[in-house]
Order: structure tokens, then C-alpha cells, then sequence
């Protein structure tokens, strides 16, 4: 039995943590006056999430890991 749904990966978990933890950070006043860096930074984050599921949805196992390696790239 493998997995079926892409909340269930363990990656996309993290993701999701790390997604929520950075619009937390993204929150306070540091970033209220650079509506650029907040936006850039979130969507960075949210990125990751998306490309796993997106990647997920795929066809292959290649097309899959390149949206797992696009997700990677969103993190750094």
C-alpha cells in the first residue's frame, strides 16, 4: 500500500509547517514596511507545498522528482 494522498507525504507536511511558521515570522513589524521581501518570502514558502503536490499529480517518477527538486530549490 503506498501513499495515496499527498498530505500523507512527509515532506509536504514539513512544507506545511514551514509555510506557517514563516507567515508567522512574516507578521510582525520587521516585515510590515517591505511588503516586497514578506511577499517573496511567503511565496517561497508556499512554493514548496505546491510543487510536491503538484509533482505528485504527475505521471512519472522523473517528472515527479523534478517538482520534488523544484520544492527543494523554493526552500534555499
Amino acid at each position: 500500500m503506498g501513499i495515496e494522498r499527498f498530505e500523507d507525504i512527509e515532506a509536504w507536511q514539513l512544507a506545511r509547517e514551514l509555510t506557517h511558521k514563516v507567515y508567522a515570522l512574516t507578521k510582525k513589524a520587521t516585515f510590515a514596511r517591505d511588503f516586497g521581501l514578506k511577499g517573496q518570502i511567503q511565496d517561497a514558502a508556499g512554493s514548496s507545498m505546491h510543487n510536491i503536490a503538484e509533482g505528485f499529480d504527475s505521471e512519472t517518477n522523473p517528472e515527479f522528482i523534478r517538482f520534488l527538486r523544484y520544492a527543494k530549490r523554493s526552500c534555499t
